[in-house]
């Protein structure tokens, strides 16, 4: 289904049926839902002096993902990782880093993969509740 449809010349364009808009990529409620997330990771992100501005680019590195897994687990990544990774190869094992230890903290993941974050797909960690934040991350991937 392609939502950028242009009818033929003389005729008037098709209102996209309401699941369709639910569904675009720039349908008003993902934006809410993604300034939120944004503003719920800044807030746990302050105590370590680091911002998310674009989560899909923000996250892409692995970085800002192991730091906000750190603060909200209060535990280490306990693997090194590239805290300047300027090669595609190095985003993608930092995000690996950060991937090996939401398993090792038994965090269920929901579909992703590791070159998600690094493809630019939106990686997101999205907590279940903010008063539950450090019981359970849930992660997904748009994509």
């Amino acid at each position: 289904m392609n939502s950028t449809y242009d009818p033929p010349a003389g005729e008037e364009p098709e209102e996209l049926p309401a699941t369709e808009k639910d569904l675009a990529e720039d349908a008003p409620w993902k934006k809410i839902q993604q300034n939120t997330f944004t503003r719920w990771c800044n807030e746990h992100l302050k105590c370590v002096h680091k911002r998310i501005g674009d989560l899909q680019r923000d996250l892409s590195d692995g970085l800002r993902l192991i730091a906000l897994l750190e603060v909200l687990s209060q535990k280490k990544m306990g693997r090194k990782y590239h805290p300047r990774p300027n090669f595609r190869q190095m985003k993608l094992e930092n995000v690996s880093v950060a991937l090996e230890f939401l398993e090792r903290e038994h965090i269920k993941l929901v579909s992703i993969g590791e070159g998600a974050g690094v493809q630019g797909r939106g990686v997101g960690v999205q907590g279940e509740g903010c008063e539950r934040a450090r019981e359970g991350v849930r992660v997904s991937v748009r994509g």
